[in-house]
């Protein structure tokens, strides 16, 4: 195993994934921007190193984080999500300098990271994906295609970037002009967010649920799948709750679970990973994308297993085969996951950066906070919105929600707008408690924004404060 890992992410994923490195005996190091110094994760690390004024562009910067690694005679690097996770020349230049990287081959990140490749390799290996064109070219010959495939198929139709991920990238057309119009204006955003202006279309499925897959792969030869997750409760398709499991019938999930695994197999998969699917009105599935690395939404999957995902990342990296087997793996009960940030949901959720003045964490049984904030921390402008994400666990899916409104109740923070006034609403939403939700949850329940600002009354939040101040502004130093 190694002595020392350098995480190469910031906020709660590089926490997260120094506890398991530290539960395994490895010294962690954590690289920061000047504009970032105040960040959680440098104080959890074993050490920290300084790669830039920044904001943003350092923590993008390949040379200097292997050079960080290499000055502190780190072994491997773990990107977590995000920044270079999914960057194959990341993966490869790590393996060039002697260290090992926490995921996949640079090949595997290439040829999943292309949608249009990914598509093929799983429909060559018989699983159904959605109908879709290839790369479409420029001009006139483009514009043909996406005709020919619009008649065929019907509207609406997805315009999306072949390199896209993470919920961008993505527009749905209703009619042709608006086709004609999403291609071109797809091509700039994605050679703005991702350095390849590709795009291709396909079939728009309406209103589907949003399904995927845990996997796991070893290097002797192991593939296996932890269940399943619904996370069809998105805005402008970037999820906001995921549950485990995404109860399934039992025939459909087993036959999701299998494909699963054989689409890890025909990629050659190594590490953890995801694979995505839609799933339509009439329980049709269909392979959507493979994702190269951890997920914010691991949480629930370890919740209702018991496994540490990173763990068993950090296991493979280092040679070594899964701790656990298919045989292993057992179900139980129900998880779900809030994505708590920094934004007003009632102005579509715009980023609301400021100081915390005040934060309390709810927990008790089945509680679990992975978060990268404190009181008086100032939240930078420069990065994601996510706080902190909330988890809970209930031994049914009613305990779960009755759990999740318990932890909300007691969950504050002071100085910005956060989402949990809005998750408070939809937990006590008789189509959430009854799982009655798909992609459309968020744009067909818009009463749910009707909330009122919980605002501690002043002198209610100054004895907050002072209890709190008492046991030290920073609680996590």
């Amino acid at each position: 195993m190694f002595k020392k890992l350098l995480v190469a992410n910031r906020g709660e994923i590089a926490i997260r994934i120094m506890r398991s490195a530290q539960e395994l005996g490895i010294k962690t190091v954590a690289v920061y921007e000047e504009t970032d110094k105040t960040a959680m994760h440098i104080m959890r690390a074993d050490e920290a190193i300084c790669i830039g004024s920044g904001p943003r562009r350092d923590y993008l910067n390949i040379e200097r984080i292997i050079q960080a690694a290499q000055s502190s005679q780190a072994e491997a690097i773990h990107p977590g999500y995000g920044f270079l996770a999914e960057n194959p020349a990341f993966s490869k230049q790590c393996t060039e300098a002697g260290l090992v990287f926490v995921g996949p081959p640079p090949q595997v990140i290439i040829d999943m990271g292309s949608k249009v490749i990914a598509r093929r390799v799983m429909a060559e290996a018989g699983i159904p994906v959605v109908p879709g064109t290839q790369v479409l070219p420029a001009g006139v010959e483009g514009k043909e295609i996406a005709t020919a495939f619009a008649e065929k198929r019907r509207f609406p139709i997805m315009v999306k970037a072949v390199a896209g991920g993470g919920g961008r990238g993505i527009r749905v057309a209703q009619n042709m002009d608006e086709l004609v119009k999403f291609i071109e204006i797809g091509r700039s955003e994605a050679k703005m967010a991702f350095g390849n202006d590709e795009v291709y279309l396909e079939k728009g499925i309406t209103n589907p649920r949003h399904i995927e897959v845990q996997i796991l792969a070893d290097g002797c030869g192991n593939v296996i799948h932890l269940g399943t997750r619904n996370c069809s409760i998105q805005r402008r398709h970037q999820k906001m709750i995921e549950i485990a499991p995404a109860f399934l019938p039992e025939d459909l999930c087993n036959t999701i679970c299998d494909t699963a695994v054989r689409a890890a197999r025909a990629s050659n998969y190594l590490s953890a990973g995801t694979v995505e699917f839609l799933l339509d009105q009439d329980d049709n599935y269909f392979f959507l994308e493979v994702n190269t690395r951890i997920q914010v939404e691991h949480t629930v999957t370890e919740m209702v297993t018991g496994i540490d995902i990173v763990r068993e990342q950090l296991l493979v990296a280092a040679g070594q085969p899964l701790s656990v087997t298919q045989e292993d793996i057992f179900f139980r009960g129900s998880s779900i996951e809030l994505r708590i940030t920094a934004e007003d949901p009632k102005s579509n959720f715009m980023p609301n950066p400021g100081l915390i003045e005040l934060y309390q964490s709810p927990g008790g049984h089945g509680v679990r906070i992975d978060g990268a904030v404190y009181q008086g921390y100032e939240i930078p402008r420069f990065y994601d919105s996510m706080l902190c994400k909330l988890t809970v666990y209930g031994h049914t899916w009613r305990e779960a929600v009755d759990r999740l409104r318990r932890s909300l109740d007691s969950f504050l923070i002071a100085g910005v707008k956060t989402t949990i006034p809005y998750y408070k609403q939809i937990v006590t939403d008789p189509d959430f408690i009854n799982r009655n939700f798909d992609t459309s949850y968020i744009e067909t329940h818009p009463q749910l924004l009707n909330y009122q600002e919980e605002v501690p009354p002043l002198g209610k939040l100054a004895i907050l404060v002072a209890e709190i101040n008492a046991l030290g502004s920073n609680p996590y130093a």
